[in-house]
């Protein structure tokens, strides 16, 4: 989903709770799809989802990531990070804030810029963590 260049506007006025929301959605949904091959145990698909779109490995996977992100993409991160709050205890609240960051931004593309999303989905496919 991209929406109209008119309604980019309205993308960049929705808050970062709300991008880092969608961004969860798409980023655990493209995690499932992309690791369903080759098939294995469920629970065995299952850790190996879990293990990737936890807050720790998405902290990680976005600081390999920021030395390719735009001016503005740099600017949906900082706003996300500003915006995190209520921490889980069991993680810091910087890994929280990286991670919701990450969130952030893969909701923002996902809303604004479908290609550029694909492309930053795929890069963050080769990085093993």
């Amino acid at each position: 989903m991209s929406l109209a260049t008119g309604e980019s506007d309205l993308v960049r006025q929705l808050s970062p709770a709300f991008l880092a929301y969608i961004g969860d959605a798409v980023y655990e949904l493209y995690v499932r799809t992309h690791y369903l091959l080759p098939p294995r145990r469920l629970a065995d698909y299952h850790n190996q989802v879990v293990s990737l779109v936890r807050a720790e490995t998405q902290a990680a996977l976005l600081q390999r990531l920021i030395p390719n992100l735009t001016e503005a993409e740099q600017e949906i991160v900082r706003r996300g990070r500003n915006a995190a709050s209520g921490c889980p205890r069991r993680l810091s609240p910087s890994l929280y804030q990286q991670a919701t960051s990450l969130e952030t931004l893969i909701g923002y593309l996902y809303l604004h810029d479908s290609q550029r999303l694909n492309q930053l989905l795929e890069t963050i496919s080769q990085y093993s963590v």
